[in-house]
């Protein structure tokens, strides 16, 4: 009879969420190169033993110990991403190496806050490094309790059993010494890279310091050597292959181990956050992996969690209120056409005064969601499919009823996402309309304080008449994050999900939930643990965005002194008026055709000054304004500018081609900007340019109206085509600048709708090849003199920061919220250093392989 294989179970050493290690922004512990195990997201300090044993290692810096069980596992604890560079401030031990410990044991505190400020990430790893030990692991899931959760239970390996890499000759072979060119000696990252190295041979291989020797196949062994910078080091080799694992192996020591030698792992700490870090994009290093899976780090089976997408990030804790609605019942059968038609009028006007009350109490995007509603019930169309209803006979209310709901279900069967979700809209002004018609009073919805609203959808005017200190966060199991109520949410800050399972209707109302915006899942009745973990994480993000805010004003410098403008993408005078507030240093990108959405006809002459105008005093002379000429096309068609149907709208009539198409709509625009040139530093930019002719085109337009009015302003182009990146050489020599549209380059490069479901994950802009077009762009516009800013969502990915810095772009245009965090973000960056990194990525031939590099970096 076999023996039963023996089991450790290893606690938790922190309090925390659990993240599998795929998600650790580094790629030796992301891709297991120092040892299996788990990674924790702390929120606790003090780090106790996994398990009974020895402590074998404890690094100078306290930021990382191992301890060997009696049964011969080691167990590796990494507190946080890139805190070898801290040199030990903020860590205290409490035991020695050659300690013995209990489990449970306190053995380092650390000062979370000092920390979180300078590091990349607290994600604490937990990891077995002797693999060989091991025949098998299991891995638990969600919120942990240091020393009392379990959070791996390890199956060892029969005593005796084999051990990889045992030789079978005894060839040997040393190299000379090798000075260490790592500015932190064989920490972790180097030493799992050459572990893993050595690994790959069959000799017996060992690292030499004098008199001191390290199995070279051991992380553990090769961190307790405690090497230094300059070290010298031999490598020596015993067994069949070693010749060549000595000359491998001493390359790779001497190239740094997979550490670039001018930046170590402590050459850029603080870099930025990790994937994932809540709602304001480049929100710090805080352990912001927490507030996006708060409680979606419960186990995928958990049945308390319900999974839908992301509408509005952030988390929130309250208690379930469901919205549930009465139907309107109306009459068949009316009392004659006349009768009817004054009926639906006089509710036709009264749906006006109260949209366009609850428009005065309202500003952003409720304003001109609004505003889109009163266009909406003007609309002939739906207006004439009501009054055709009442020829049958028909009431007002059932007419109306008919007509909202067909012209609704038409907007559902388009495929666009973003027309398919403007059909909750026309539901919505319909019900309105409707309660009118059958004397239902329809008031605002009311609530408890610290709600969490639960609904099939919630509608645009429901979601703006919300009190957002009472409403806590909402979820729906329709709509999208494109719909209006999403909009609304964000513009109230309230944490949303929609598209959740229909079983959210029936969680009964106050019960407790969790509510994760930012992963897009709802978990019912959390535990204390569950509540104690996301409060420690809500404060720790609250405290980030403070700090960033309090700092705002400041310039975004790097560390070597290097100035880079953050500018911000906005679509109205109220975005302008909150990017200065929160340290906007320009307008990136005005997004002109908001105007133009949402109408029946195009804004005059006189409307558009009149915003450009507000946007422009808002901003200042001293802050530049960018305004992008009307972007609209196939994929975005407005009622009073036809367009052919074509079978792929991103490739026929878009941007610039659409404004040729119809030169009156562009001279119009154009005169509308040059009445504003005068109040603020005011450049035109034009969308889509794939050739010089069309540049020419536009410019001739341009020349023609600056001729006639007198004003003058700067002209430039986006770059969102690989044309206008081959052609940057020409196109620089007759613009001013440059603005890179990162989303449409990605997706026109790569041949991958941005939308599409299945090729959505790899329209990824850190591909090499949209790089190198960023590069080539950057290149040939600094020849000429011209600037270039990026004014896509990359500009505002932590991940992608450094290496647009390296690459050269003047200027990063980022949404308002995160203007704050990217600068914090600059601040922490040496220039040098992301001009190594773009050459390195340069290299690279996946945006896989880029974003393990970046992560490497401290970039994410």
């Amino acid at each position: 009879m076999s023996a039963v294989p023996a089991r450790i179970g290893l606690l938790a050493p922190l309090s925390g969420i659990l993240v599998p290690l795929e998600r650790v922004p580094d790629p030796v512990f992301a891709q297991r190169t120092v040892g299996d195990g788990v990674s924790i997201d702390p929120t606790s300090c003090e780090v106790l033993a996994p398990a009974a044993g020895l402590v074998t290692l404890l690094h100078r810096a306290a930021h990382a110990l191992a301890i060997t069980t009696a049964e011969g596992l080691e167990v590796l604890v990494h507190i946080g991403v890139d805190t070898i560079g801290l040199n030990g401030k903020g860590f205290t031990a409490r035991v020695s190496q050659g300690d013995r410990v209990a489990a449970g044991q306190p053995l380092i505190s650390f000062d979370a806050d000092l920390i979180a400020r300078s590091a990349p990430s607290l994600l604490t790893q937990v990891l077995v490094t002797n693999r060989e030990r091991v025949r098998g692991m299991t891995v638990a899931t969600g919120l942990v309790d240091a020393g009392r959760s379990i959070i791996l239970s390890v199956e060892l390996a029969a005593a005796g059993a084999p051990v990889e890499g045992t030789p079978a000759s005894e060839a040997t072979a040393v190299s000379a010494d090798i000075r260490l060119p790592n500015r932190q000696g064989l920490h972790a990252r180097p030493a799992a890279v050459f572990a893993a190295a050595a690994k790959k041979f069959r000799s017996d291989i060992r690292l030499l310091r004098g008199a001191e020797t390290a199995n070279a196949k051991s992380v553990t062994a090769i961190l307790l050597l405690a090497t230094s910078p300059n070290d010298a080091i031999r490598v020596s080799a015993a067994g069949p292959d070693a010749a060549a694992a000595v000359s491998a192996l001493a390359e790779l020591l001497a190239s740094g181990s997979g550490e670039s030698q001018a930046a170590g792992e402590s050459a850029v700490p603080g870099a930025g956050p990790v994937p994932g870090a809540g709602p304001v994009p480049g929100a710090g290093p805080v352990p912001a992996a927490a507030a996006a899976r708060a409680m979606g780090a419960a186990a995928p089976t958990d049945p308390r969690k319900l999974a839908g997408v992301s509408a509005s990030p952030g988390v929130a804790l309250g208690k379930v209120a469901q919205v549930r609605r009465t139907a309107i019942s109306v009459a068949e059968q009316g009392a004659g056409v006349e009768r009817e038609r004054a009926h639906l009028d006089v509710a036709l006007e009264r749906a006006r005064q109260q949209i366009s009350g609850q428009r005065s109490a309202n500003s952003g995007a409720a304003s001109r969601i609004l505003d889109a509603h009163l266009e909406l019930l003007a609309d002939p169309e739906l207006i004439d499919l009501a009054v055709a209803g009442l020829a049958g006979g028909r009431s007002a209310g059932y007419a109306w009823r008919e007509a909202y709901s067909s012209y609704a279900a038409r907007l559902e069967a388009l495929a666009s996402a973003l027309l398919r979700e403007r059909a909750a809209d026309v539901r919505d002004i319909g019900g309105r309309v409707l309660g009118l018609l059958a004397g239902v009073t329809t008031a605002p919805l009311q609530f408890a304080p610290g709600s969490i609203l639960i609904a099939d959808e919630l509608t645009p005017s429901e979601t703006a008449s919300l009190d957002a200190g009472k409403v806590l966060g909402l979820c729906t199991t329709g709509g999208g994050p494109t719909s209006h109520a999403a909009i609304l949410a964000r513009a109230l800050g309230l944490p949303a999900v929609c598209g959740v399972d229909r079983a959210a209707l029936e969680i009964e109302d106050g019960t407790a939930v969790l509510l994760d915006g930012t992963a897009g899942t709802v978990l019912e009745r959390p535990n204390d643990t569950e509540v104690a973990a996301a409060r420690a994480v809500m404060e720790r993000l609250a405290a980030q965005r403070h700090r960033e805010r309090a700092a705002a004003s400041e310039p975004a410098a790097t560390t070597d002194g290097h100035r880079i403008e953050i500018a911000a993408n906005i679509g109205t005078t109220e975005e302008a008026v909150a990017a200065v507030a929160q340290g906007g240093e320009a307008v990136g990108l005005l997004r002109s055709e908001l105007l133009f959405l949402d109408r029946d006809t195009a804004p005059e002459e006189r409307e558009q000054a009149d915003v450009y105008r507000a946007v422009a005093a808002a901003l200042g002379r001293e802050r530049r304004l960018v305004i992008r000429t009307l972007d609209i096309g196939g994929d975005k068609p407005l009622p009073y500018l036809p367009l052919p149907p074509e079978e792929n709208p991103f490739l026929g009539l878009r941007g610039i081609r659409v404004s040729l198409a119809r030169p009156d709509l562009l001279r119009s625009q154009l005169r509308a900007i040059l009445q504003a040139a005068a109040l603020s530093d005011i450049h035109v930019m034009f969308p889509m340019i794939a050739t010089l002719d069309e540049l020419r085109a536009a410019r001739r337009i341009l020349d023609e109206e600056q001729r006639a009015s007198g004003g003058s302003v700067r002209v430039g182009v986006m770059i969102e085509v690989p044309s206008a990146a081959l052609i940057a050489e020409h196109l620089a020599r007759e613009v001013d600048f440059f603005s890179i549209g990162t989303n449409d380059l990605t997706q026109y490069t790569l041949a991958m709708d941005r939308g599409h479901p299945q090729l959505a994950p790899q329209a990824d802009a850190l591909h090499p090849a949209v790089l190198r077009l960023i590069s080539l762009t950057v290149e040939a516009a600094h020849r000429h003199g011209k600037w270039v800013g990026v004014c896509g969502g990359m500009a505002a990915e932590p991940l992608a920061v450094p290496v647009l810095l390296g690459i050269g772009v003047d200027e990063l245009s980022v949404p308002v919220p995160a203007i704050a965090a990217v600068k914090a973000l600059v601040r922490r960056l040496s220039l040098r250093d992301c001009q190594d990194l773009a050459r390195e990525v340069a290299g690279l031939g996946t945006a896989g392989e880029v974003r393990a590099r970046l992560a490497q970096f401290g970039g994410s």
